[in-house]
């Protein structure tokens, strides 16, 4: 846990990166990682802002397993409510899963997700619909593409923004780069992307607001991308073969 700008630090971990944003006197935790990540989380909790340190409520970008996996055992641990975009509820209270992840295109992400579930955790009666961030400096955007109800979070004052899976600062197409967790502002996660012309028209929205602090859900926070981001709206990526390329989820 380190922090990377005025009162945000993130957590890395193996898969997906958490947010702590707030000072000690109010904070919220954004993203939740994979399944057992509860202790980890809530050590670094306590590091930045002390014993028995509890959020204001959990936020996240969106309900997919690696961002939502530990937000039921934090939820219940701490006493607070987990909070995402409405069109996210199906999903994170077990009505139905995520659209299959395509392991067709090409990537060293797309072959690897064929060990990855489609269902995710079932946060039941501890989700409440994410309508405002619960810190002041702080906007929610939605930015469908990668989910229905992706979201991302922008504190205008500074241009720090929280992308999730919005984008990637990693290339998680290859080996290498997935490994080596090189700095490379890249579209967002392939197999697990269901609409790409939206995926498309939220990272205008994003480049639109010149971020100078990007924060993805994987990958190292990158500083001065504006320009990338801009570049990546410009010149957006989208597979040339994949089921949900010719087959977009509404």
């Amino acid at each position: 846990m380190h922090e990377i700008a005025r009162d945000v630090a993130i957590v890395p971990m193996l898969i997906a990166n958490a947010y702590l944003v707030g000072d000690a006197g109010a904070w919220v935790l954004i993203d939740a990682g994979i399944p057992g990540n509860e202790r980890r989380i809530r050590r670094a909790a306590e590091r930045r802002f002390g014993p028995g340190a509890k959020p204001r409520g959990i936020l996240l970008t969106h309900g997919h397993f690696d961002h939502a996996g530990s937000a039921a055992g934090l939820a219940d641990a701490w006493q607070v409510a987990t909070y995402a975009h409405r069109l996210e509820f199906p999903f994170l209270t077990g009505e139905c899963d995520y659209p299959p992840l395509d392991s067709t295109p090409p990537g060293f992400f797309s072959k690897l997700s064929q060990f990855f579930p489609s269902s995710t955790v079932n946060l039941g009666g501890r989700l409440s619909e994410l309508q405002e961030t619960g810190l002041p400096e702080w906007e929610c955007i939605h930015t469908p593409g990668h989910s229905p109800g992706h979201v991302a979070f922008f504190r205008r004052a500074d241009g720090a923004l929280i992308a999730g899976d919005a984008v990637t600062t990693m290339n998680l197409d290859s080996l290498i780069g997935t490994l080596m967790k090189r700095p490379e502002l890249c579209r967002p996660p392939v197999p697990a992307t269901t609409n790409w012309p939206l995926a498309h028209e939220s990272v205008r929205r994003l480049a639109a607001l010149r971020p100078s602090l990007i924060a993805a859900g994987h990958g190292p926070p990158l500083r001065g991308a504006e320009e990338q981001l801009q570049a990546l709206a410009d010149n957006f990526p989208i597979p040339v073969r994949g089921r949900y390329v010719f087959e977009p989820v509404p």
